[in-house]
C-alpha cells in the first residue's frame, strides 16, 4: 500500500481505521527521503532510528488503547534553529556544528507530547539570515519544484521538505517573512502566527522582537491542526501572550465568509516591481473572496515604503546584541589565533576575532557590523531611533486598516521563486524579496501565505492574508474558504 505523505489529518485517519501504522508512515516517510534528499538537500541531520522507536510507542499505545495525542504518529521536521535534546541544533552555522541542546524548544517538547514523530532537522539560511537558503554553512536546498530555483529562505529546508512529500508538517521561524516566502516559492501553506502566540524559549534568537514560530504544511487544515500543538501561554518566555486556547482546526473549518470584509492592499497589488503571474492570482483570489459572500473594500498602507529599510535596521541591530555571545570561549567554535595578532591585541581579543572570522558566514557578518554600526554613538538616533518610529507608523497604518476590513489580501513575494545564484551577490536585491511581509514582523500581527496560482514557468506563487493581533481565526477562516474552492494547495511537483 502506497501511503500518502502530503495531509496529516488523511494519516491520522488512516490510523484510526486501522489502515496503517505509525512505523509504516515513519517508514514512508523515510523511503521519500532517501528518494529526494540527494538532491534536495532539505536535511541538516536526519534521526532515523529515534523516529523508529517513536512511532513503535506509539502503536503500542494505540495497541493498548491508551489516549494518543492529536500528533500522533505523525512525521514531522523540525527547523534547525530550534533546540532539540536529542538532535544536534546548528543554526546552519559552522559556529554551532557541534551544539547539542541539554533540552527541548518548548514548541518541539509539545510536540512530543502529543505523540509526532520527529524525524529531524532542516537546512536553513544561516542564523535565519538570507531569504534562499543559500547562507547556510552546510549546502544550499533546492526547490522541488525546479531544483534550478531556491525553495525561499531562512525556512527554505522546512518549507522544500513538505513540498518534497518527505513529511506532511514542518516547523519554521518567521523573522521578516522566512516561513511565507518559502511557503510561496515552495506551493504550500505557511502561517506566521500574531507575536507571543507560539513560545520562543528554545529558539536561538536572530531579531528578539521580530521572531515567531510556525507551521507549514500543504492545506489549512492541516497547519491548523499543528498551530493547536504549539499555540498556547509558555511561562519561560517572557514574550508569551497569556490568553486561553483557540481551537484553530475549528476556526479553519468554517470556509463561508458571508459578513466579513477583505481589504486588499492597493500600494501591494498596483506595486511596479510585482511579476504578472502574482498579480493575476491576487486578481483571482479576490474573485473568490467576493464569490464566497466576503465584501472587497481598497486599504491603503502608506508607510508601507519603509518596510524593508526599517526592518534592515532593527533585525540586524538586534542581531547584533544577540549574536555577541559566540566568540569562542562563552559560546560557539573557537579558532586559533595566530601569534602576530595575539601579541598585537591580546591572545584573548585575538581569540575572539578568530572564532567569529571563521565561525560566522559573510551574511551574518554584514548583519552584525550593520547593527553594530546602527547602534553606536552618534548613530543609534540617525538610524536605530528613526527605524522604531517607522515600526510605530507602520503598526498605525494596521490598526488603521484592521478598523475597515476583518483581513487583508496581497501578494507574498514579488515574485515566483528565483534561480540560485541570481541574487546571493546583490543583498539589496536579497533584501527586496521581503517587500511585502516585513509589515506584519514589524507590527506583530498574524500572516499567512496560501498557493494562489502557477506562473508561465510552472513555478507555484503565493497570496498573503494578514490579520489584527491574534486574528489566526480569521485568517484560517478566510484560506479555507479560498481552498475549499481551488485547486492549487493540490497541486504536487512531479518528482
Amino acid at each position: 500500500m502506497s501511503i500518502p505523505l502530503d495531509s496529516a489529518l488523511d494519516l491520522l485517519r488512516l490510523q484510526a481505521a486501522g489502515e496503517v501504522t505509525a512505523e509504516q508512515i515513519v517508514a514512508a516517510a523515510f523511503d521519500s527521503i532517501r528518494r529526494t534528499e540527494a538532491e534536495v538537500h532539505a536535511f541538516t541531520y536526519l534521526a532515523e532510528e529515534e523516529a523508529f522507536q517513536a512511532a513503535r510507542e506509539v502503536d503500542q499505545k494505540r495497541s493498548r488503547g491508551e489516549p494518543l495525542g492529536p500528533l500522533a504518529g505523525i512525521p514531522i521536521a523540525v527547523k534547525d534553529v530550534l533546540c532539540t535534546r536529542d538532535m544536534p541544533t546548528t543554526c546552519s552555522s559552522r559556529m554551532l556544528q557541534n551544539f547539542r541542546p541539554p533540552y527541548d524548544a518548548t514548541v518541539v517538547r509539545k510536540l512530543r507530547e502529543a505523540d509526532a514523530v520527529l524525524v529531524g532537522k532542516t537546512n536553513m539560511d544561516e542564523f535565519a539570515m538570507g531569504a534562499s537558503t543559500e547562507t547556510s554553512a552546510l549546502g544550499i536546498t533546492r526547490n522541488p519544484w525546479d531544483l534550478t530555483r531556491t525553495p525561499g529562505g531562512s525556512s527554505g529546508g522546512a518549507a522544500a521538505v513538505v513540498a518534497a512529500g518527505n513529511v506532511p508538517l514542518s516547523l519554521g521561524t518567521d523573522t521578516g517573512g522566512s516561513i511565507r516566502q518559502p511557503a510561496a516559492f515552495c506551493g504550500i501553506t505557511g502561517l506566521k502566527p500574531t507575536y507571543g502566540r507560539c513560545s520562543r524559549f528554545g529558539l536561538i534568537a536572530f531579531a528578539s522582537s521580530l521572531d515567531q514560530v510556525g507551521p507549514l504544511a500543504w492545506s489549512v487544515a492541516d497547519a491548523a491542526l499543528l498551530m493547536n500543538v504549539i499555540g498556547g501561554f509558555d511561562p519561560r518566555d517572557s514574550t508569551s501572550l497569556d490568553l486561553p486556547a483557540v481551537d484553530y482546526r475549528a476556526a479553519a473549518a468554517t470556509p463561508d465568509l458571508r459578513g466579513l470584509k477583505v481589504g486588499v492592499i492597493r500600494e501591494a497589488v498596483d506595486h511596479e516591481g510585482l511579476d504578472p503571474a502574482i498579480r493575476d492570482a491576487v486578481l483571482e483570489t479576490m474573485t473568490i473572496c467576493r464569490d464566497a459572500g466576503a465584501e472587497l473594500i481598497d486599504v491603503r498602507l502608506p508607510h508601507s515604503r519603509f518596510g524593508v529599510p526599517a526592518y534592515y535596521v532593527v533585525a540586524p541591530c538586534e542581531a547584533s546584541s544577540n549574536l555577541s555571545r559566540y566568540d569562542g570561549a562563552h559560546y560557539g567554535y573557537r579558532g586559533e589565533p595566530d601569534a602576530n595578532r595575539s601579541a598585537e591585541i591580546g591572545p584573548l581579543a585575538a581569540t575572539y576575532c578568530r572564532s567569529r572570522a571563521e565561525g560566522f558566514g559573510p551574511e551574518v557578518k554584514r548583519r552584525i557590523l550593520m547593527g553594530t554600526y546602527a547602534l553606536s554613538t552618534g548613530y543609534f538616533d540617525a538610524y536605530y531611533l528613526k527605524a522604531l518610529k517607522a515600526r510605530r507608523l507602520i503598526r498605525g497604518d494596521y490598526d488603521t486598516a484592521f478598523a475597515q476590513a476583518d483581513v487583508l489580501l496581497g501578494p507574498t513575494t514579488p515574485s515566483p521563486a528565483f534561480r540560485l545564484g541570481e541574487k546571493v551577490d546583490d543583498p539589496i536585491q536579497m533584501y527586496l524579496c521581503d517587500l511585502f511581509t516585513v509589515g506584519a514582523n514589524l507590527a506583530g500581527i498574524p500572516a499567512l501565505s496560501i498557493p494562489g496560482g502557477t506562473s508561465p514557468d510552472s513555478l507555484p506563487v503565493g497570496v498573503q492574508l494578514q490579520g489584527p493581533p491574534l486574528g489566526e481565526p480569521q485568517l484560517l477562516r478566510v484560506a479555507a474558504a479560498i481552498q475549499a474552492r481551488t485547486d492549487f494547495h493540490r497541486r504536487r511537483p512531479n518528482r
